[in-house]
């Protein structure tokens, strides 16, 4: 199967074995998804928490930090370069969320200052006019060098009441 750019242009083939799928991507580009962790299997879970591990404990070797976390060494090698935290890579950065919510008093005030509370700049928001009782948000807010973690802000903003379907609209 090969996806194009419209063009024409080959982006992605993927090719299928019996025993596993190959994914062979054009050399030129880099391609970055934002997943759910929910979505991710166990073991990159793993390999970012031994991340973790390794970089608060500078004298610990990687393979102290793998056995910690319940994963082989090679699992590690095989995947420390490809996968991040979502914030380990946002420093500077403009994040623009869009989600819904309910037209309340004071929830627009509670989403703000969850940001705050974070550490981020919000640089625009623009509200939409409510239609049965939701209203439609986008906020830009940039990532500053003392931000907390942007996947915990994002959490704490869908775990408020009336705060719907929070997502990651761009980044830039």
């Amino acid at each position: 199967m090969f996806v194009t750019d419209g063009q024409g242009k080959t982006i992605v083939s993927v090719k299928r074995t019996e025993t596993s799928r190959c994914l062979h991507m054009d050399k030129k580009r880099s391609d970055y998804y934002i997943v759910r962790r929910e979505a991710l299997p166990e073991v990159l879970l793993k390999v970012v928490e031994a991340k973790k591990i390794l970089d608060r404990e500078q004298a610990l070797s990687v393979a102290e930090a793998t056995a910690r976390v319940g994963i082989s060494r090679s699992s590690f090698y095989k995947y420390k370069d490809d996968i991040f935290r979502f914030h380990d890579d946002l420093q500077g950065t403009t994040i623009t969320l869009t989600f819904n919510m309910d037209d309340e008093p004071g929830l627009l005030s509670d989403v703000l200052k969850t940001i705050a509370d974070a550490g981020a700049n919000i640089l625009t928001i623009h509200q939409s006019i409510p239609i049965g009782g939701v209203a439609s948000l986008t906020i830009s807010i940039q990532v500053l060098e003392n931000t907390g973690d942007i996947s915990e802000m994002i959490e704490h903003m869908e775990q408020q009441k009336g705060v719907h379907h929070v997502r990651i609209n761009a980044k830039g």
